[in-house]
Parts: C-alpha cells; sequence; structure tokens
C-alpha cells in the first residue's frame, strides 16, 4: 500500500455508509404513491420504536423501550467500560433497517424496504472496545459535542427534501434518479449516521467529519 493509499484510510471514518445508485429504469408508480405504499413499512418501524428490548426472557432490559440503545450503553461504558455485543447488534441492525426505509422514501430504492436484507442499503461501523479504545467520561458529553452538526443537518435536510421533491418529478417523467441530487442526498444521509453512530450509538470516539463525501 503506498503512501496516499495509507493517507486515505487513515482518514475515512469508521462509520461507512453508501446506497447504490440505482442505473437504471426506477417504478414510476410506486414513485407516485410511495409516501402511500410505505405506509405499512413505516408501522412496522414504528412498532420496533415501540417494543420493550429484553434480553433471556426478559431477565434482562437494555433500555425502558425499543428504539436506539443509548441510556444503557453510556452507563455500561461509564462505569464497567464494557459495551455489550448484542447491544451493538441491536444498534447497527436498527440502524439499517431505518435506513432502508429511508433510502426508500427519498426514492433512492424502488425496492420495498427489508427487516432483514442489506439490499442497496450498506450501513457498518466496528465493535468498540469500550476498555482501550473508548473514553469513558466522553458519552456523557457527546450530545452536547455534537450541537454544530445538528445546526447544520437542519439545513442538509432541508435541502434534501427539497432534492428528494425534484428528483420525484424526474423519476416520473425519465424514470431516473439524477445522479447529482442522489449523491447530495447520499452525503446527508452517511452524515446523519455518522453524528447518531458517534453521540447516540457511541461505538467510536471520533468526531465526525463535516463533510458528505466517505
Amino acid at each position: 500500500m503506498d503512501g496516499n493509499s495509507q493517507m486515505t484510510e487513515d482518514a475515512r471514518y469508521p462509520v461507512r455508509f453508501s446506497v447504490e445508485y440505482p442505473d437504471r429504469q426506477l417504478n414510476r408508480l410506486t414513485t407516485a404513491f410511495r409516501l402511500i405504499v410505505a405506509i405499512p413499512i413505516l408501522i412496522v418501524a414504528a412498532t420496533v420504536g415501540d417494543e420493550w428490548v429484553g434480553y433471556g426472557r426478559g431477565s434482562e432490559t437494555a433500555a425502558g423501550s425499543g428504539g436506539l440503545l443509548f441510556l444503557a450503553p453510556l452507563l455500561m461504558i461509564v462505569f464497567r467500560q464494557k459495551y455489550p455485543r448484542w447491544w451493538y447488534d441491536w444498534n447497527l441492525e436498527l440502524l439499517r433497517f431505518t435506513n432502508r426505509v429511508c433510502a426508500y422514501l427519498a426514492l433512492m430504492d424502488d425496492r420495498y424496504p427489508s427487516t432483514d436484507e442489506q439490499q442497496a442499503v450498506e450501513l457498518d461501523f466496528p465493535y468498540p472496545d469500550a476498555k482501550e479504545g473508548l473514553n469513558r467520561w466522553l458519552p456523557l458529553v457527546k450530545w452536547l459535542l455534537a450541537i454544530p452538526h445538528y445546526i447544520v443537518l437542519i439545513f442538509l435536510w432541508i435541502g434534501a427534501v427539497i432534492a428528494v421533491i425534484i428528483a420525484w418529478f424526474a423519476i416520473l417523467f425519465t424514470g431516473r434518479y439524477p445522479r447529482g441530487l442522489f449523491d447530495f442526498v447520499l452525503g446527508v444521509l452517511r452524515w446523519g449516521n455518522r453524528v447518531t453512530a458517534y453521540a447516540f450509538v457511541l461505538v467510536t470516539d471520533r468526531y465526525p467529519p463535516f463533510r458528505l463525501s466517505p
């Protein structure tokens, strides 16, 4: 590996997110009625968020309710310097699922979101070594340190919504998602996933970069 490749690899953020560009004719009918067609999977996603999360027939509870596990991993990192593997697996798989739903709503894929298969959406981040790789006190303030990202993301999400609306018309008339709009929406989703992994899933101490690119 040459020096430039090593520098590129070192600069790459540990949260990796991508959506395969649909270089084909997209389904105009399901695109036209995407918000209606997506209702069943949105109900499933909401149900997952409301379920109680238990382990071992309810003998252990990671958090008060479903959705991303935040408080329990935070307490374990601070007091025990541990990040239970199954909590990590839950957060990763839940984020993968919700990102498939987001990509579908953003018209980036016309295949109905799967509850288990990755499809065109890829999300990954490494399992953290809580004892050696994470600062035990940093999780207490990560959500606060990420405030500049929240502000930027507000404007980016507004831009992404506008981009999706333009793409909606483009797909209806041409059957294709304009590549520039696709890459922008992809970048916004990537940015949001980095911030979530840093501030709420707590799997890395590396501060998220202010960029849309990988």
